[in-house]
C-alpha cells in the first residue's frame, strides 16, 4: 500500500464538534443542499449518507466510501467499495486548544510500485484537496 498524507489544516472549532459532524456524513449532504445551484452542480455526482459517501466516477461507475472505523474523537477511517483499486481514507483529529483542532488526512491505496511515479503526484494532490475541503466545510 502507498500512503499519501494531506497537509494538516487547523480549524477554529472544538474537536468533539468536528468529530460528530464528520462521523455522520449526512450533515455534509445538508450543507451541500444549502449551496447555490452553481456550486451544487459541481458536486452533483456526489451524495452523502449517514455512514458513506457515494460518487459517480466517469468510466468506473459508482464508488462508495464507507466508514469502517471510528475512534472518538480522534480518528475516522473510510474504505472504498466497488473501486477498481482498494484504498482507505483516514482522517485524524488533534486538539490544539479548546477551540482549535488540527485535521490531517491520509490516502492509503494499493497500487503497484511501477505505477506510483505516474499517479503519485495526483494522489498527493487529492490528499491535500481532501484536507482543504475540511477548512472550507468548517468556516
Amino acid at each position: 500500500m502507498a500512503k499519501y498524507s494531506g497537509k494538516a489544516v487547523t480549524v477554529a472549532k472544538p474537536i468533539n464538534e468536528i468529530y460528530h459532524k464528520i462521523s455522520d456524513l449526512s450533515t455534509i449532504q445538508s450543507r451541500i443542499n444549502e449551496l447555490p445551484e452553481e456550486a451544487r452542480e459541481k458536486v452533483r455526482e456526489i451524495r452523502f449518507e449517514n455512514d458513506r459517501i457515494l460518487a459517480n466516477v466517469p468510466g468506473v461507475g459508482e464508488i462508495a466510501f464507507a466508514i469502517v472505523e471510528k475512534v472518538e474523537p480522534s480518528r475516522l477511517r473510510m474504505s472504498a467499495e466497488n473501486s477498481p483499486v482498494p484504498f482507505n481514507i483516514v482522517v485524524n483529529l488533534t486538539e490544539k486548544a479548546a477551540m482549535e483542532t488540527e485535521i490531517s488526512t491520509m490516502l492509503d491505496i494499493e497500487i503497484p510500485a511501477m505505477l506510483r511515479p505516474l499517479v503519485g503526484g495526483k494522489l498527493q494532490q487529492a490528499a491535500d484537496k481532501f484536507s482543504e475541503m475540511f477548512t472550507n466545510f468548517f468556516k
